[in-house]
């Protein structure tokens, strides 16, 4: 059993942008469900909890190891969503000025009402500007970028565009997104990651291409190659880059950003800010359009919890004990190391549950495999690695569980992101000892 906190939450008043900025003043409809939004400096709201300040640490971790974090942050009870007042969007997607071929594209997929972060960053992104925008995980961040930027393709087509990603599978869904949103149009991409061969990708780099996506290193090392010529983009999206400095490519990113037309428009989109990603900013952005539409640190509708294992009980036996409940019906669970990972996942499918792996000892195929498998509910529980922590969608999961206590404060955040999407209560759960 694990033991419920019920506490009560805190609410502001709405605001769309970063202290700073532009300068320009803020709608105050761009908040999310009625909530207030964090803003650079004062570690945002986080729902009546304590602040840590900045949260922002660098690659070796400011906060040291996952033990150091006071189980508390673990605890909150989510909000019942109908309590939320809806957000009232400023545009539909049909009030957008672009193409129109695209925006019947945009309303067959379904689109109607953007989110806050869609309804005030894609006009911004439409008119040149550069922008940074702040958002929780699941609120449409992909769609905020790609749609006015397939608009930008549409009006000149000689234009490229490089989408900088942390992991193979976000770039791999990023693709698959810009897919269904172009249809029929020709507008071409290439995703270029690691795992797989790298000589089918210069291949396709040979062709036309608008959009190139990919993970730091192997971009880097197509442009060694001479199969990527930077010059040629003047449109860089970066998103998740506070992950791409955790896992050490601060050094790629510069290079990359470094060699590309000085004249581009260059587009930062992630669910926190570090005092690094503030550096790259102001190293790298014109007078950027600061959007925030974030909510608290985590999000509104996900129940958290801890789960104690008493000093000498068995891990596994809890977590099985979870596990054959009926509710736990798509569980992701979350460990450090990829053996730890792997060893877990074969223990579960040993004692009668479906269950996959995904972590970097893992190649590509069986990657996108294992994912399938789960998004497609051929298997009930995805074990992984932080490399399914940021940017993933997979539908409906039902709960995130931390097996091991995650590095940081910034990576639990995104690990239980995973669940409770869109309008979807999840629920995240915790072992401590």
């Amino acid at each position: 059993m694990y033991k419920q906190n019920n506490r009560s939450t805190s609410s502001g008043r709405p605001t769309s942008r970063f202290a700073g900025g532009s300068g320009r003043s803020s709608s105050g409809n761009a908040s999310h469900n009625g909530s207030s939004s964090s803003r650079v400096g004062n570690g945002g709201n986080y729902r009546g909890r304590s602040s840590f300040g900045n949260r922002g640490r660098s690659s070796k971790g400011r906060f040291g190891g996952g033990s150091t974090i006071s189980h508390s942050k673990f605890i909150c009870k989510a909000d019942p969503i109908i309590e939320s007042a809806p957000y009232i969007p400023v545009n539909k997607f049909a009030d957008f000025k672009i193409n129109a071929v695209l925006k019947n594209n945009i309303i067959k997929k379904g689109y109607v009402n953007p989110t806050p972060i869609q309804d005030t960053a894609i006009p911004f992104v439409l008119k040149g500007r550069d922008v940074v925008g702040i958002a929780n995980t699941g609120t449409g961040k992909t769609a905020a970028f790609l749609i006015p930027l397939l608009d930008k393709i549409i009006n000149n087509p000689r234009e490229k565009v490089l989408v900088i990603v942390p992991t193979r599978e976000l770039a791999l869904q990023i693709n698959q997104e810009l897919i269904e949103f172009r249809n029929e149009l020709r507008i071409f991409s290439v995703c270029c990651v690691g795992g797989v061969g790298i000589y089918a990708q210069i291949s396709s780099l040979r062709r036309q291409n608008n959009f190139v996506i990919g993970t730091p290193g192997r971009l880097r090392d197509l442009v060694d190659r001479k199969a990527i010529h930077l010059p040629e983009f003047k449109t860089i999206v970066l998103d998740e880059a506070d992950r791409m400095l955790d896992m050490g490519f601060v050094n790629d990113m510069r290079f990359l950003m470094n060699n590309m037309a000085p004249n581009r428009q260059t587009l930062f989109f992630s669910a926190t800010i570090t005092s690094e990603i503030d550096k790259l900013i102001k190293e790298f952005l014109n007078n950027p359009e600061m959007i925030s539409v974030k909510t608290g640190d985590t999000a509104r509708n996900v129940d958290q919890d801890i789960v104690r294992v008493p000093n000498g009980g068995d891990k596994i036996d809890s977590l099985h004990a979870l596990l054959s409940k009926k509710e736990f019906s798509k569980v992701l669970i979350f460990g450090r190391t990829k053996h730890g990972v792997e060893k877990l996942c074969q223990t579960l499918v040993k004692n009668g549950f479906k269950a996959e792996s995904i972590h970097g000892d893992k190649n590509q195929s069986r990657r996108q495999s294992a994912l399938k498998a789960f998004r497609d509910n051929h298997s009930q529980i995805l074990v992984a690695t932080d490399v399914a922590a940021r940017g993933l969608d997979i539908p409906n999961v039902t709960h995130v569980i931390n097996f091991e206590v995650p590095a940081t404060y910034e990576d639990y955040v995104h690990r239980i992101g995973r669940t409770g999407r869109g309008d979807k209560v999840g629920t995240a759960l915790t072992f401590v000892n």
